[in-house]
C-alpha cells in the first residue's frame, strides 16, 4: 500500500494512469464513465426553456465499437490493479449499461447483483414521446467466480430498519446544496448523490479499504470515503473537475469510528433518547442534518426530532430530508462549545465506550 498514491487525484486518462498502480492494490472501484448518450438535438421544456443535457465532450464517440474498445480497455485496466477479493461498481443507464455488462463478463468478472437506483425526483420528458427515465442501474461484480467478497449485510440491514436492503433503492438525484455550482452553472453535469456512494461504500468495503474512482469527476466517492474511514485514489482528466473535487474533499471531516459490518448481538442498541437521558444532549437543542445549517431540527424531551412541524425519530426525520432511507446517527450533528458540528453517533459510541460495550 506504502506505493500507492493514497487520497490523491492524479490527473489525465484512466486508460493511461491505471497501469502505472501496483497490480492488485485496490480493494473497491466505483466507475461512473461516460454513457454515451448519443444526444442529437438540444432538448427543451414546454416553456421554451433549455434542458442543461449532457453534452460534454467527454460523453461522445464516433459509433458503438469506439465506446465497445474505450470502455474495454479501462475495465481490464481495473481489473489488473482489483485485489482477487476485491470488487467493482459501474453505474450507467440504458444507453450504455448492457454493453457495459457484457464486456465484464468477457473480461472474466463475476456479476453480483444489478441495482436500481430509482430516483425519486427524475427530470420529466419533456417531449412527451417516451416514458420518464426514473431510475439508472449499478452492476456489482467481483473479480473472477472464485473470489471471496466484501458485503456488509447486517450493516445494510440495520441502516434499512431491520429489514434485508433490497437491490431497488429510492435516492433523490443530487440537488439543492448538495449540487456543486460554480458560477451559479452546475460544476459537473452527472454529478451523483453522497447516499448513492454511502450504500455503495459501506455495503461492499471495510474501514481502511482502498477505493478508487477512475472517473472521478467533482470528488463523490472520495468526499464518502473519507467521511467514512476509507483511503481513496481518483483519477480525472478534466482540470475543472480536479480544482472543484480537491477543495470538497479538503472540506470534509471524518466521522469518529466509522460504522462496521455487526452481527445483531455485537452491538447492545442504544436509543436516542439515552442521551437526553444521559445529559449529553438536552430537549429543544438543535440538530443539524449532514453539516448543513440551514436544515435542522429540534430535539424532543421524549427523544423525537421535530422538523417543520412533523414529529418522528433521526431516522424518520431523516429519510423525510434525504428522500431516502437514512441512518440518523451518521446525518445528525450538534454544535460543540467551540462551534464545531459532531456526529451525534459520537455521543453514542461515547456511551458505550463508558459500558465497556464492544
Amino acid at each position: 500500500m506504502t506505493d500507492l498514491p493514497l487520497d490523491q487525484i492524479l490527473a489525465g486518462d484512466c486508460r493511461e494512469l491505471l497501469p502505472t498502480l501496483p497490480a492488485h492494490s485496490i480493494d473497491l472501484i466505483f466507475a461512473d464513465p461516460p454513457y454515451n448518450l448519443q444526444l442529437q438535438q438540444a432538448l427543451w421544456r414546454p416553456n421554451m426553456t433549455r434542458v442543461a443535457a449532457v453534452d460534454d465532450a467527454w460523453d461522445q464517440f464516433d459509433d458503438f465499437a469506439a465506446y465497445d474498445a474505450f470502455t474495454r480497455a479501462w475495465l481490464a485496466a481495473c481489473r489488473r490493479v482489483l485485489k482477487p477479493d476485491g470488487a467493482i461498481w459501474v453505474i450507467g443507464s440504458y444507453h450504455n449499461i448492457y454493453r457495459v455488462g457484457a464486456l465484464l463478463m468477457d473480461l472474466g468478472y463475476w456479476l453480483l447483483n444489478d441495482v436500481t437506483w430509482i430516483k425519486a425526483n427524475p427530470t420529466p420528458q419533456f417531449r412527451g414521446v417516451r416514458f420518464t427515465n426514473a431510475h439508472e442501474t449499478l452492476l456489482w461484480a467481483k473479480y473472477s467466480p472464485e473470489s471471496r467478497y466484501t458485503f456488509n449485510y447486517h450493516s445494510m440491514k440495520a441502516r434499512n430498519g431491520g429489514k434485508q436492503m433490497r437491490s431497488d433503492w429510492y435516492l433523490p438525484i443530487c440537488s439543492g446544496n448538495e449540487r456543486i455550482k460554480v458560477n451559479g452553472a452546475k460544476a459537473h453535469s452527472t454529478q451523483k448523490p453522497e447516499a448513492l456512494l454511502e450504500r455503495v461504500i459501506l455495503s461492499t468495503s471495510k474501514p481502511g479499504a482502498v477505493v478508487l474512482d477512475p472517473f472521478f469527476g467533482t470528488g463523490t466517492t472520495g468526499a464518502v470515503a473519507k467521511r467514512y474511514g476509507r483511503r481513496w485514489i481518483g483519477i480525472e482528466r478534466e482540470p475543472d473537475y480536479i480544482a472543484v473535487a480537491q477543495q470538497r474533499i479538503d472540506a470534509v471531516l471524518p466521522i469518529p469510528d466509522p460504522p462496521t459490518e455487526t452481527s445483531p448481538r455485537s452491538a447492545p442498541r442504544i436509543p436516542f433518547v439515552r442521551l437526553i437521558e444521559r445529559g449529553l444532549l438536552a430537549p429543544e437543542r438543535t440538530l443539524y442534518f449532514r453539516r448543513d445549517r440551514t436544515l435542522t431540527a429540534t430535539i424532543s424531551a421524549d427523544g423525537s426530532l421535530i422538523y417543520a412541524g412533523q414529529r418522528g425519530s433521526i431516522h424518520q426525520i431523516g429519510r423525510l430530508l434525504q428522500g431516502g432511507p437514512c441512518n440518523g446517527w451518521a446525518h445528525w450533528y450538534f454544535e460543540a462549545d467551540d462551534g464545531e458540528l459532531i456526529v451525534i453517533d459520537a455521543l453514542r459510541q461515547q456511551i458505550r465506550a463508558e459500558r465497556g460495550d464492544t
